[in-house]
């Protein structure tokens, strides 16, 4: 587990048990802590479903053991705030990309809005039933397997067919755009000083953010020194590729 989109499968496929008291995420060390009641065999079968190449590191007695309380409010306002900011700018790269020609800034439209879905999953879901959190997964899922779908048609095309070559300001200024805007979500996470795990895998997944957004500008650099159109598809096929990473992951939560 590396990022908040299978932080939340885990927090989902284990939702309905009953003995279960809390989950502890240390995300950068890919270790789940469970703290339950009875024997831990159905909480295994239900992690190794999900196909994380699970391992079982100990399990003892946790006779000091106490739920501790968070700022739930103050959390979801700033989830709602860096939700926000993720659509805003995946309808700016959309509509941007469309008029600049550039399948680069349309790709990173669609990561901003799988991140925005992540986010909405989380926030929408809570307090939800167990079928109602498993449709809005596969709705958001097939959703954003579609798009990518779309993508790689569209790129495809574009590689074979004779098309104008994108407008490399446009995809270096809107990226800068995008890649502050992701700084500020990085901000604002790390001001809250929150050592929640969903709070930290979101730090996570930003930062990966980052790296597209950078790979987006390096590749509206190469169409201004070759004058081609090829650097922006080969980056968009990169984060298209990674997009439909991302839809097959979410559908996984409504099995």
């Amino acid at each position: 587990m590396d990022c908040p989109s299978e932080e939340q499968m885990i927090r989902m496929k284990l939702a309905d048990l009953k003995n279960i008291n809390s989950l502890d995420f240390d995300i950068p060390n890919r270790l789940l802590t469970v703290f339950h009641t009875d024997n831990h065999d159905q909480i295994f079968q239900r992690l190794d479903n999900l196909k994380y190449d699970t391992s079982l590191i100990d399990s003892v007695s946790a006779d000091n053991y106490s739920v501790t309380t968070d700022n739930t409010d103050r959390e979801r306002k700033l989830l709602w705030q860096v939700l926000a900011i993720n659509f805003f700018f995946f309808a700016l790269e959309l509509t941007t990309g469309f008029v600049s020609n550039s399948m680069g800034l349309v790709a990173d439209s669609l990561d901003m809005l799988a991140d925005s879905i992540v986010y909405g999953l989380a926030l929408f879901a809570v307090g939800g039933t167990m079928t109602r959190k498993k449709n809005i997964a596969k709705s958001a899922g097939y959703f954003q397997l579609t798009l990518a779908i779309f993508g790689f048609i569209e790129v495809i095309r574009r590689f074979i067919g004779t098309e104008t070559v994108p407008t490399f300001q446009t995809i270096i200024i809107i990226s800068i755009l995008a890649l502050i805007g992701n700084g500020l979500c990085l901000y604002l996470l790390q001001k809250s000083k929150s050592r929640e795990a969903h709070m930290q895998a979101s730090m996570i997944f930003t930062s990966n953010d980052v790296v597209v957004n950078l790979g987006v500008i390096a590749a509206g650099g190469l169409v201004y020194l070759t004058n081609s159109k090829y650097p922006d598809l080969i980056v968009g096929t990169i984060v298209f590729f990674i997009v439909g990473q991302g839809a097959f992951k979410i559908l996984k939560l409504s099995k």
